[in-house]
């Protein structure tokens, strides 16, 4: 049997919380497919661990790298630390929904250096999604939705609470971008604009978010 990809010789931390051990693994198809010591099978390559640390990817829980894959898709700043999860839309702020008409409130806070045009891009959480999925991002992300990227696209950054129609709009977006894929909703209540939101208005957007 050839295999693809052989780690040998490395001391191995499998995440269970037990000890770690030496052992060799064996990949196929981008899969591990067999941890064992000193395994006899041939392979494509060969990677000698001997002396290092073998683990599953660290997940960066906090992060704010949702417009990384316009700059830098390869993500060397995580790959090199091992980190191959990102969560993104922390703080109530995401890349998507955008509003024509209100985006350049969203850059300001967000990404004043920008200079691209995200409304070429996407509009909607699904298509900001796509994007990510043609870009080819080099790791995994779990996007959230952020609350005051939505309340940008639908009120801009007024200092009130939202109109019933302008929750309605708030609560719409939330359920589209949950549909298109979102693990859940964010929120930054010491940061513009989510400061001036009401408890009652985010435990309306959390209801939608409760059906998923």
């Amino acid at each position: 049997m050839i295999m693809d990809i052989i780690i040998k010789n490395g001391k191995i931390i499998d995440g269970t919380g037990n000890p770690w051990f030496y052992a060799d693994i064996g990949i196929e198809n981008e899969r591990i497919v067999k941890i064992k010591q000193n395994l006899e099978e041939n392979s494509e390559k060969e990677i000698d661990a001997r002396g290092m640390f073998v683990c599953p990817g660290f997940i960066d829980a906090h992060t704010h790298s949702d417009l990384a894959a316009i700059s830098d898709k390869n993500a060397f700043n995580y790959i090199t630390q091992g980190v191959s999860t990102n969560v993104i839309g922390n703080c109530g702020f995401t890349a998507a929904p955008i509003n024509q008409n209100t985006v350049k409130d969203l850059i300001s806070l967000v990404a004043p250096d920008l200079n691209v045009d995200l409304t070429k891009l996407w509009e909607s959480f699904g298509e900001f999604l796509n994007f990510l999925e043609g870009s080819r991002f080099s790791i995994n992300l779990v996007p959230l939705v952020g609350h005051g990227t939505v309340r940008i696209a639908v009120m801009g950054l007024e200092k009130r609470v939202p109109k019933p129609e302008e929750l309605t709009e708030m609560k719409k977006l939330i359920e589209e971008s949950m549909k298109a894929g979102s693990f859940g909703i964010s929120a930054g209540l010491e940061y513009l604009p989510g400061m001036f939101a009401k408890p009652s208005e985010l435990i309306e957007l959390c209801k939608v978010v409760s059906n998923y």
